[in-house]
């Protein structure tokens, strides 16, 4: 089996955690999601291995030092990396290995390992603000920057290989699953993704 490695980036509140999570529970035995460690505090409801692997600043900085990272970048003051030893161990199973990671960690991966880029839209700037509303997990404060920042991350689709619009979630659930298994194919892997 083809292991292939697929970057997801998209701006908070586009739907790239549902879609993600879709495709890993259409192909368990294919398909993985390698989860970040980063240094904020965990938000309600999220657990540590789970969600992130939640780490201090000096336990990320040592782990920088170490080269244990793949990618690791700061967004809104945290630290966010994706960890060298997950995706290995999870290819050597013959997985192909989902990281869902911010535009800068995806764009110094991109100059250095092989790998599927795809960026998830919302289908506008006034879908995304009601989203991120909804959701109510930001401050007012930290709402407009998420908005600023988001602005910047749809400026960096045009270095991704594929951009899907998340305007209606089963379309853009179908369009990923597709990528996911033309990729696979593009390089004779086996059916399914």
């Amino acid at each position: 089996m083809t292991r292939r490695l697929f970057i997801i980036s998209a701006p908070a509140g586009a739907g790239k955690t549902t879609l993600v999570r879709m495709l890993k529970d259409a192909f368990p035995n294919q398909v993985t999601q390698t989860i970040s460690c980063t240094t904020r505090k965990p938000r309600k409801g999220e657990i540590d291995g789970r969600d992130y692997l939640f780490l201090t600043k000096n336990a990320f900085k040592e782990r920088v030092k170490r080269g244990d990272f793949l990618e690791h970048a700061t967004v809104f003051g945290d630290q966010y990396g994706t960890l060298k030893e997950r995706v290995t161990s999870q290819q050597t199973k013959g997985k192909s290995v989902i990281l869902v990671i911010d535009t800068q960690g995806a764009l110094e991966l991109k100059k250095k390992t092989k790998a599927t880029f795809i960026f998830i839209v919302p289908p506008s700037m006034e879908i995304l603000e009601e989203r991120l509303k909804t959701r109510k997990t930001e401050s007012p404060e930290t709402l407009k920057k998420r908005l600023k920042w988001a602005k910047h991350e749809m400026e960096q689709a045009k270095f991704y290989d594929y951009t899907i619009v998340n305007d209606d979630l089963e379309i853009a659930y179908k369009a990923l699953k597709k990528i996911v298994i033309a990729e696979k194919y593009r390089e004779g892997g086996n059916h399914g993704a």
